[in-house]
């Protein structure tokens, strides 16, 4: 299937975990990634983390307002204040439209 995510705007965010923040992690994430799943223009998410820490989840939205009202929700914005105080040692956000997209899988 091609062009499956062209025209969708991607927010990126990569983050190094405390070696103490264990504690609420999962649930949080797991809030967010359904709290995210309810918003207006939502369109996906896929997310890794490695055994030394860095993660990366990569979020898909209709368009750029579709983003900042998610960057703006301020449930959204209590948990990204809690992942400063206990669960991230840093993390970089990057927003982008995506312009050309492709998928495959096995049969």
């Amino acid at each position: 299937m091609q062009g499956g995510r062209t025209g969708d705007v991607a927010v990126i965010f990569m983050s190094v975990r405390t070696a103490q923040g264990e504690a609420g992690y999962g649930a949080a994430a797991d809030a967010m990634e359904a709290l995210a799943a309810a918003q207006p223009g939502y369109r996906g998410m896929e997310n890794a983390r490695g055994p030394d820490g860095f993660g990366i989840t990569v979020s898909f939205w209709a368009d750029e307002a579709a983003a900042k009202a998610w960057r703006d929700h301020p449930e959204h914005k209590a948990i990204r204040d809690a992942g400063r105080d206990q669960w991230y040692s840093r993390y970089e956000v990057a927003v982008g439209e995506i312009d050309r997209s492709y998928r495959w899988s096995r049969s």
